[in-house]
């Protein structure tokens, strides 16, 4: 069997872990493959407090968070008090309890604390470590030496190499998304005459209300809106009623929980997001462009400038920067939003999950 492990830190981690399974599950469907979460097997009451914590710092104290990011990369996890027993502790009894013939983790440190226990008589089989950020690697993810080390792009690669990977141990296969994006919308799925935005909101209320309100010129005109609001449905509810409830008649699609994120960035012009690890590689592997409204500081600055840099998205510092943003990717017949995708063309890994899974198998020893 093979062991994935995670932590459910922000969606990149856990959604890096699911789809690489799901790849695997393809290419080697005759055995088990098992994703975990560390921090939830290792601390089932405190795990659930201490994911919250982290969501409200990156959303309410985000300069507090940038200055914890920046400076952990120096951290060994060698010294007293052992802060790490519990994950270690707990990742030794998976190993005994599964024996797995490999390991992939998506989350920084697990190396470290699978190296400790090889010390300590266990028996470890490789490893492969599935890097989420890009272009800027936090040092923690080369805490201990992996047998392989999956990347997004070449730049994220030349970061590796200078935190001290060996070259040969990294791979740049893209960020493992949903297999789903390897299958290519129908023509008519894109259809639309006047345009269609996707906005996924995920930040203040007052931002998400300022957002919409930036957007309404646009959905008056005749512009799609598609809305899914998922986990954020109640604490946005009141604000998308009162917005859609002031446009009787527009094109205006408000969705819950939704597993149909790869056709929306499929079939959209352009997505209004924050710079989270996962989405702006999803829009990419869509070729689907990416207003960003939220980065959050140290974390996902890396995410941004992958998109940025390549003329794949733009960034925006305020609700009404993004309205102007959407309304230039949209003017002479979406012209920008047209060039924004070609650009992306270069860049898109729909397949990376696959090529992930390929690359554990390869260098593993056959089940």
């Amino acid at each position: 069997m093979i062991l994935l492990l995670t932590a459910g830190f922000g969606d990149g981690h856990n959604t890096a872990a699911r789809n690489v399974r799901h790849a695997l599950e393809r290419l080697s469907p005759q055995e088990e493959h098992l994703v975990v979460d560390v921090f939830d097997e290792a601390h089932p009451v405190f795990a659930p407090l201490m994911k919250q914590n982290y969501q409200m710092m990156i959303t309410r104290v985000p300069k507090a968070w940038a200055w914890f990011y920046r400076n952990s990369g120096g951290l060994k996890f060698d010294s007293k008090p052992d802060v790490t027993a519990g994950l270690r502790n707990a990742i030794g009894e998976l190993l005994r309890k599964h024996q797995p013939r490999a390991i992939v983790c998506t989350y920084p440190i697990y190396s470290k604390l699978l190296g400790q226990l090889r010390t300590m008589g266990h028996r470890v089989p490789p490893v492969y470590t599935v890097i989420t950020d890009s272009i800027s690697i936090h040092p923690l993810w080369l805490i201990a030496p992996s047998e392989g080390y999956c990347v997004a792009d070449d730049a994220s690669r030349d970061s590796a190499l200078k935190l001290g990977a060996e070259p040969e141990r990294v791979h740049v296969t893209g960020f493992p998304v949903s297999l789903d994006f390897m299958t290519p919308p129908k023509p008519e799925e894109s259809i639309s005459k006047h345009g269609r935005m996707l906005y996924l909101p995920s930040t203040g209320v007052s931002h998400v209300a300022k957002t919409l309100e930036s957007l309404r010129p646009l959905v008056s005109a005749g512009v799609r809106l598609t809305l899914p609001v998922g986990k954020h449905a109640s604490r946005l509810h009141h604000v998308v009623r009162n917005f859609t409830d002031s446009l009787p008649g527009a094109d205006i699609e408000v969705l819950g929980w939704t597993n149909q994120i790869p056709k929306l960035l499929q079939t959209h012009d352009f997505v209004i997001c924050k710079a989270g690890g996962a989405i702006l590689h999803e829009s990419l592997a869509a070729t689907c462009p990416a207003i960003i409204d939220y980065v959050v500081p140290g974390q996902e600055e890396g995410n941004a400038e992958l998109l940025t840099s390549h003329g794949c998205g733009v960034t925006t510092r305020s609700a009404e920067e993004t309205g102007r943003e959407a309304a230039k990717m949209l003017e002479h017949n979406r012209a920008e939003a047209r060039r924004m995708k070609a650009n992306m063309l270069a860049h898109s890994m729909p397949d990376a999950a696959m090529r992930i899974a390929q690359v554990v198998l390869d260098n593993s020893q056959p089940a």
